[in-house]
């Protein structure tokens, strides 16, 4: 075989080997982006847009960004306004905000979010299908908060955030005092899925409750006279927790299937009514304190300061209250109602509603009693 032959043959095989590492990056690459593109097809849950208009220096490529999940039902509006507000003043964090609502809701937040100071922040609106909770949702007339379909979001945040290995969940009655990057950096034990703010032992239940019997136990939520709740041998003494405010490990979340998990003690309550009948707070918790039962970390309790919704929320000082991290009118009373305490805090945060459809109650009635 001539020289010349050689050559040829060795620039043929060359040309081959080539094209063969070609075509497999190319497969690669068209796999990655068919992965990237199905996130937002997840049944029960349909992104609406995704605003990243926020000034350039605010938004450093070297900041991990922060996932902070809120619900905005059309009633509570104004609430989801405040506490978005107070956390984006409050931080230089790459903050994205995931904001939770029914079909019907999306219109008029946006028009509120674009109207005013809030137009540069980052965020994406995410339409909650109510189909998810067909079977899972008990219709209880003296339990009015189980037929709201946006409290039971915070129990599917892998899929509201489906590429974030860690993401906050807030209600929308808070107001963010400190930074949020403090509260997204809280430390999770290995193996835990959430940290949550106990009622036992939180800043707020040392300062604001006595005597309070069951409120703050499982046995306040649970039904320890069915069988079922028996055979899982949790102690009817043990510490409740606050899912008002919590910080996910979605990686850890989705190995353990959280979600399923609670859906399937959602089913359970449904089909043999596990819930206490004096439930002590929302019809989201008691599925959480089953799932998480001792396999939970802890947040700094001036991160879930409570109780500012109920009566005992009087008796704060306000050197207390300016010294809490996160604010939350826990409880029948709301800072845009009519006889919150400290609601003069949280309207510092409140952007009027350019539409007009949302507006304090309490202004209305001073307006009308000056009359």
């Amino acid at each position: 075989m001539s020289f010349r032959k050689v050559n040829i043959i060795v620039l043929v095989l060359v040309v081959v080997l080539f094209l063969l590492v070609l075509h497999h990056n190319f497969l690669g690459l068209s796999s990655l982006l068919r992965n990237e593109v199905s996130d937002s097809g997840i049944v029960g849950f349909q992104p609406i847009d995704f605003v990243p208009n926020v000034p350039r220096q605010a938004v450093d490529g070297r900041q991990e960004e922060i996932p902070v999940v809120i619900a905005a039902s059309e009633d509570r509006l104004g609430g989801a306004i405040a506490a978005i507000n107070s956390i984006q003043h409050n931080t230089r964090s790459n903050v994205m905000f995931y904001i939770v609502t029914l079909n019907g809701t999306a219109d008029h937040l946006r028009s509120w979010l674009s109207s005013s100071t809030l137009k540069s922040i980052r965020y994406k609106i995410v339409d909650f299908d109510t189909k998810l909770l067909e079977g899972k949702v008990k219709e209880d007339p003296d339990q009015g908060e189980s037929i709201k379909p946006l409290t039971f979001a915070r129990f599917y945040l892998p899929i509201l955030v489906p590429s974030a290995k860690k993401a906050i969940y807030m209600d929308d009655d808070v107001i963010v005092q400190g930074d949020i990057l403090t509260l997204y950096n809280t430390p999770l034990k290995p193996g835990h899925a959430a940290a949550f703010s106990e009622d036992c032992d939180s800043a707020s239940t040392k300062v604001v409750i006595r005597g309070a019997g069951n409120q703050y136990n499982y046995i306040g939520y649970l039904d320890y006279k069915k069988e079922r709740i028996r055979k899982l041998s949790m102690k009817a003494s043990t510490c409740s927790f606050n899912p008002g405010v919590f910080v996910a490990n979605l990686t850890e979340w989705k190995r353990q299937n959280i979600t399923n998990q609670l859906e399937k003690w959602m089913k359970l309550n449904v089909e043999e009514g596990l819930y206490s009948r004096t439930l002590a707070g929302s019809t989201t918790t008691p599925p959480l304190l089953i799932v998480f039962y001792q396999q939970h970390s802890t947040i700094d309790p001036m991160w879930n300061v409570r109780h500012l919704g109920s009566s005992a929320g009087k008796r704060y000082s306000p050197q207390f209250v300016k010294a809490a991290k996160l604010l939350h009118w826990n409880g029948h009373f709301k800072p845009w109602g009519r006889t919150a305490s400290y609601s003069d805090v949280w309207e510092k945060w409140y952007i009027p509603d350019p539409t007009g459809k949302f507006s304090l109650i309490r202004r209305h009635m001073e307006i009308s009693n000056t009359k």
